[in-house]
């Protein structure tokens, strides 16, 4: 007696193939499960053994084997206990082998025989697809996998009684349509902010090329309500993007209702956050802060209070776009291209507002950003002073201008950018911040004027590569946003002056 049926094992956003085989053979009773199962595939025998008994089907008293197949791939997580289920219901003729040979399948079975959710459902139903098969998923997740393709062959069933009458022809389960997730409640306005001019123009250039940002001021001044406008200026996710965006957030478990957001994350953790939560990883590695930010932003409030080690873990991923976790027996690797947005106090006590003193003088401010390392420092586009707010910037009118208009110019500031990197070939790249070297130097070299600017401040102010190469990105969003096919001297001159923050900071005694 032998059944066997597709499933999928998750290494970071990949779904893997993994085939299911039940074997039923006369012998003592047991039911071993073999092939590297993890604490909650090994449970997942009483599962099966108490779900087949609610839709009137007992284990028979014999020998059963089950083998997840690659052995030597390890398996992890409760989505094997659908399959491992069909598979022992065709070794037992209770449906067709041929009725599930062109599925593979993920669900959590309930001792009820119900189909409980798991996180997956988009990855899975895109793996089983590269291997030609449709996808049978739990119900909630069933919208979710629809987004994969048109012609994927999707069911969705809340029972798994439900799952077998559809196979023995007693009643029919239509495909679930894909969904989208649309917020209700509006994003916080630009417009609300009055005074502080020159960050909000900061944050124009930031949402227009992508590029990282830092904000250095008193408590008060504004910096976490500025960081959390961003959004609203952000154009929103194209469909592709959404795909992307979605298939790490799946794997977290976090689509609600199988639905795909269109906007972009913000993902604002607090400053005890472990490196496993901020870059991910842990005993079943899942993606950090950092990847479920990815095409979207991360906003490290209070940056100093985080551990060093931890913030230095994202500099290969802000470098890479990617954050890789390694483990004995294997790789993962989950995307991470974010936008870093990171607020900070001058110094420790925050007094620096006019007409406050820190009482142990400059010695605070350095000891406390020296908590930073310069290397990620580095890697920061715009790093500006946000002033206190007076009581006269309080009692102006509001902005007449606010998100809308800003979004509008970040649009078309984005559009210009992709629509240059794909003429050049180079259709995965979607901002300036994304852009090589050797593409800078195609597209973004200023005039001579600017070129002799750039070459006196990179001595002036001791630029390393890496800086003087975000220096150019900058500088070639500040053209965008002006419309200009060319960078020109006022361009490079405005970059430079969002980089020379780090470099004011007072030096320890």
């Amino acid at each position: 007696m032998y059944g066997q049926i597709s499933t999928l094992a998750f290494i970071g956003v990949e779904a893997r193939p993994v085939e299911v085989q039940v074997r039923i053979t006369p012998g003592q009773p047991t039911f071993a499960i073999v092939g590297l199962p993890d604490k909650a595939v090994a449970e997942s025998r009483e599962r099966v053994r108490n779900a087949l008994h609610a839709v009137g089907l007992g284990l028979p008293y014999k020998h059963i084997t089950v083998n997840l197949a690659p052995a030597d791939l390890p398996k992890e997580g409760s989505h094997f206990d659908l399959p491992i289920a069909l598979a022992m219901m065709a070794a037992m003729e209770a449906i067709a082998p041929d009725a599930i040979g062109g599925y593979a399948a993920i669900g959590e079975l309930a001792l009820d025989a119900s189909i409980r959710p798991v996180p997956g459902a988009l990855p899975a139903a895109i793996g089983a697809n590269a291997i030609g098969k449709g996808l049978i998923c739990p119900q909630s997740g069933g919208p979710e996998a629809a987004w994969a393709g048109e012609e994927i062959d999707i069911l969705a069933p809340a029972h798994l009684l439900s799952l077998v009458n559809h196979f023995k022809g007693l009643q029919t389960l239509s495909r679930p349509k894909p969904n989208l997730e649309r917020s209700e409640t509006p994003l916080a306005d630009l417009a609300d902010i009055k005074g502080q001019e020159m960050p909000k123009r900061a944050l124009e250039i930031a949402a227009a090329g992508g590029h990282n940002l830092l904000m250095i001021g008193p408590p008060g001044s504004g910096k976490s309500m500025l960081a959390s406008r961003l959004p609203s200026i952000l154009p929103p996710l194209a469909p592709e993007e959404i795909l992307e965006v979605s298939m790490v957030h799946s794997l977290a478990g976090e689509l609600m209702g199988g639905r795909l957001a269109v906007e972009r994350p913000f993902r604002a953790p607090h400053h005890s956050a472990s490196m496993a939560a901020l870059v991910g990883g842990g005993s079943r590695p899942r993606p950090g802060e950092v990847s479920l930010a990815h095409l979207g932003v991360l906003f490290l409030d209070e940056l100093p209070e985080f551990q060093p080690n931890v913030l230095d873990a994202l500099r290969q991923p802000l470098e890479s776009g990617e954050t890789v976790i390694a483990r004995a027996n294997h790789r993962i690797a989950y995307p991470s291209r974010i936008q870093l947005v990171a607020a900070m106090n001058p110094c420790k006590c925050g007094h620096s507002a006019p007409g406050e003193t820190c009482k142990r003088g400059p010695r605070c401010a350095a000891d406390y950003q020296a908590r930073v390392s310069g290397p990620l420092l580095d890697r920061i586009d715009l790093q500006i002073e946000v002033p206190a707010v007076s009581a006269a910037d309080l009692v102006l009118p509001r902005p007449s201008e606010g998100s809308a208009e800003v979004r509008a110019r970040v649009s078309a500031a984005r559009e210009r950018q992709r629509e240059r990197y794909a003429a050049l070939g180079h259709k995965k790249i979607r901002t300036n911040a994304d852009a090589s070297g050797k593409l800078l130097e195609d597209t973004a070299m200023p005039d001579e004027a600017g070129i002799t600017l750039l070459r006196q401040a990179a001595d002036t102010l001791h630029l390393s590569a890496r800086g003087f190469h975000r220096t150019l990105k900058v500088a070639r969003t500040l053209a965008d946003l002006d419309a200009s096919d060319d960078v020109k001297r006022m361009h490079v001159a405005e970059a430079l002056s969002y980089r020379a923050e780090m470099l004011r900071q007072p030096k320890a005694a």
